[in-house]
């Protein structure tokens, strides 16, 4: 793994770090200036004032669920633009594994200015797998062996 992919590894952690921390500003900043987020409800928010202007009441009012990932891949074009590809779960409030309901696929399109990685496009795409519920079940257990290497990884 180059220098640049370990660096847009980096940057996506820090974008569900924020989430999972309910931080809608340092979510915001990891966008570039006109950068776009499109919701796993369809919701886009353009821009790191809207993006934040967005989250902020999100996580005011609602008991966000931490996200769990596993990147299937990344690809750096020109060492400018990358491309990341993940798949994602979320552990609800209060309990202690995920709900399929809410697995998804994420994309990020980051770009490189002035030597600093900057998300321009995160798309969180709910993958539901309409009438294949063995893909679900699929995705979720990939996603809770996941969690539990990071967990195991995590423990002294």
């Amino acid at each position: 793994m180059n220098t640049d992919e370990r660096e847009i590894i980096s940057l996506y952690r820090q974008l569900l770090q924020a989430w999972n921390d309910r931080d809608a500003g340092a979510m915001a900043e990891l966008f570039t200036e006109d950068g776009e987020s499109i919701g796993f409800d369809g919701s886009s928010s353009v821009g790191r004032q809207d993006i934040f202007a967005h989250l902020q009441p999100i996580f005011e009012h609602h008991p966000t669920a931490p996200y769990v990932s596993k990147i299937r891949s990344v690809r750096v074009h020109d060492g400018r633009v990358a491309i990341l590809r993940s798949i994602a779960g979320m552990i609800p409030p209060g309990q202690s594994d995920l709900n399929p309901n809410v697995n998804t696929h994420h994309t990020i399109v980051a770009i490189k200015k002035e030597g600093v990685w900057r998300i321009e496009l995160y798309q969180n795409t709910p993958a539901q797998f309409h009438g294949r519920p063995e893909l679900v079940d699929e995705m979720t257990n990939e996603l809770r062996e996941a969690w539990h290497q990071e967990q195991e990884r995590e423990t002294p």
